[in-house]
């Protein structure tokens, strides 16, 4: 979710509004407590009450994703509470716990709370990166699920130019080079194997195959000012009747280049998630088991 001022205003007052005075009274509180202040205390007690409820509501966000069909307030809604009251329970909790870690417990309980946060405001500012890096750097994005398809497609593609241009890439037959016809586009292709398109071959089976069937970061096509050079060396090896041939095998390195920084990018977009979700759902077991035993004992 991207973070504007209009969409995100009355959230930042609203939590500052109440941010503001519980800072100013844990202040007093700290200052006036005769022990320190402490979590079993009534202002500790109203902090961590406070505090867990904040979780707990940012902890019901996936449940919520999964009730699309409920009528429990608008999905961005949900999102903006997610991100700006579970930013407002660190104030909260840090007062119950009186700004110690405590016991065991109560340790791990802080560390693992810090993770969550840190990890939900890494989640929250590559939000704000990546999605317009992509409209940038990636203009041929395509739906991520059908990054696979659009690959064989892409490889495929390159075989039947490389094929019809030079013939048969593992046995080649050169024919009379002076056969040309028009492709399918309606634009003048070589219509048989010519016998000077050796040279794409071997840069085809050498650079653009493997290129293509690989993770699409290794090799010089993996970078797009070498493969400019690489494709540049080419055209002047390469009689002009297979330069339209080369020009679209590098526009499919290009395309090529760009799903592999999608994948890269949507990695760092959705992969935080990995951390972030398990170590929420942790962090509310415990949280509801520190309460538990704190009341008990």
């Amino acid at each position: 979710m991207l973070v504007t001022t209009s969409g995100h205003k009355r959230w930042i007052i609203a939590c500052l509004l109440i941010a503001a005075p519980a800072t100013a009274y844990y202040m007093a509180y700290h200052r006036y407590a005769l022990n320190g202040p402490t979590g079993g205390s009534w202002p500790g007690l109203v902090y961590g009450i406070g505090g867990s409820a904040l979780m707990l509501f940012a902890g019901l966000l996936p449940i919520r994703r999964k009730m699309p069909t409920q009528y429990l307030g608008p999905a961005t809604t949900w999102m903006k509470g997610h991100i700006w009251l579970g930013l407002l329970s660190v104030p909260f909790i840090l007062f119950h716990s009186g700004l110690q870690l405590g016991g065991a417990l109560t340790t791990v309980l802080m560390l693992l709370f810090g993770l969550v946060v840190l990890s939900g405001v890494f989640g929250l500012v590559v939000q704000q990166i990546l999605p317009r890096m992509m409209m940038t750097q990636v203009p041929m994005e395509t739906i991520y699920e059908e990054i696979p398809h659009v690959l064989d497609q892409l490889r495929k593609e390159a075989e039947e130019l490389v094929t019809a241009a030079c013939g048969s890439i593992e046995n080649p037959s050169p024919l009379d080079p002076d056969k040309v016809g028009a492709g399918p586009d309606g634009l003048d292709r070589p219509s048989a194997p010519l016998l000077e398109g050796g040279p794409l071959k071997e840069f085809y089976r050498h650079q653009i195959q493997p290129y293509l069937h690989g993770g699409g970061h290794e090799g010089d096509l993996a970078t797009r000012a070498k493969a400019i050079v690489l494709f540049q060396e080419m055209r002047t090896l390469l009689p002009p009747r297979h330069h339209l041939t080369l020009s679209d095998l590098e526009a499919i390195c290009e395309e090529r280049r760009q799903l592999a920084l999608q994948s890269r990018l949507h990695l760092w977009l959705h992969g935080w998630l990995l951390l972030h979700t398990p170590l929420s759902t942790g962090l509310l077991l415990l949280a509801a088991a520190h309460a538990v035993i704190a009341l008990r004992y």
